[in-house]
């Protein structure tokens, strides 16, 4: 099953964050070596998530727990993959707004009913008391990278891997550095532009930040995009070094030079995201 044509902001947390038996269950995870490397992960979930949902999209199915493991000073960090509850969601928003006999033949009214449920109880009280505060430790964009993402991190924590067997672009970060970076962010945006889309994507991501241990670790991984771009474009990115010079260029009132960044970044990536069009 070929790469899927997408990015993934993950946090990894440290063991500690999750109640006992969920300590229990990681240690054993990754004891037993049963941690998914990133580059596999895409097409594991993609591929547990169909076959669990079989033909007749009727159920929603029980999904493996699986995670991605980091260790960085010594602390084994993890991030779950959440399935069952992503699957939900995603289950959910494939019906708003879309016609009742169009979302019935994508979602069936069983799966959705399923899929409310989990959500619910997910979100629910008892939920929190029994398992701690709910998180999606994963958020995924399809054909490009959200710009409000390269907020969270800096160019000096590239991590560029061109080899013949594999590739891959990615920033590591602690999760502290990437708060203060939304929280300054969104006091120069607040500033300059004031209640404007961008302020809200970067408050919400600022918001779920904010849910995860103190000492976790951010990753923004290009994931399968690195498959759409050449060796040259992947060395030459500079992506979050050019939000950094937006949000420094509005900081001081240089109106032109934010601009002129922001329609760098767009012409960018905006061809990345024409290619889903392509037949």
């Amino acid at each position: 099953m070929p790469s899927l044509f997408a990015s993934y902001l993950r946090v990894y947390e440290p063991l500690t964050a999750f109640d006992r038996e969920r300590q229990v269950f990681w240690r054993r995870y990754v004891r037993e070596g049963r941690a998914v490397a990133p580059q596999e992960g895409p097409v594991r979930q993609r591929t547990a998530v169909i076959e669990g949902l079989g033909a007749g999209w009727t159920r929603l199915p029980d999904l493996p727990e699986e995670a991605y493991v980091l260790e960085a000073d010594d602390t084994l960090l993890v991030c779950p993959w959440n399935l069952r509850l992503r699957v939900a969601e995603a289950a959910l928003s494939a019906r708003d707004g879309v016609p009742s006999v169009i979302a019935d033949a994508f979602v069936p009214p069983v799966l959705a009913g399923q899929a409310r449920a989990v959500v619910d109880d997910w979100r629910s009280g008892a939920r929190v008391l029994e398992h701690g505060v709910p998180r999606v430790h994963e958020q995924i964009a399809t054909w490009g990278v959200p710009l409000r993402w390269f907020v969270f991190v800096d160019l000096g924590e590239r991590d560029l891997v061109l080899r013949a067997d594999r590739r891959s672009l990615r920033y590591r970060t602690e999760i502290s550095k990437a708060r203060r970076r939304a929280s300054r962010a969104l006091s120069v945006l607040r500033k300059s532009v004031g209640d404007a889309p961008i302020t809200e994507a970067v408050e919400e991501g600022a918001r779920w930040l904010e849910e995860f241990h103190p000492r976790s670790v951010v990753e923004l991984d290009y994931g399968g995009l690195v498959d759409l771009l050449s060796d040259t474009i992947l060395e030459e990115d500079d992506s979050p070094g050019l939000v950094a010079a937006g949000l420094a260029a509005l900081s001081r009132g240089d109106a032109d030079g934010a601009t002129e960044v922001y329609e760098n970044l767009v012409t960018r990536w905006r061809a990345i995201q024409l290619l889903e069009r392509c037949n």
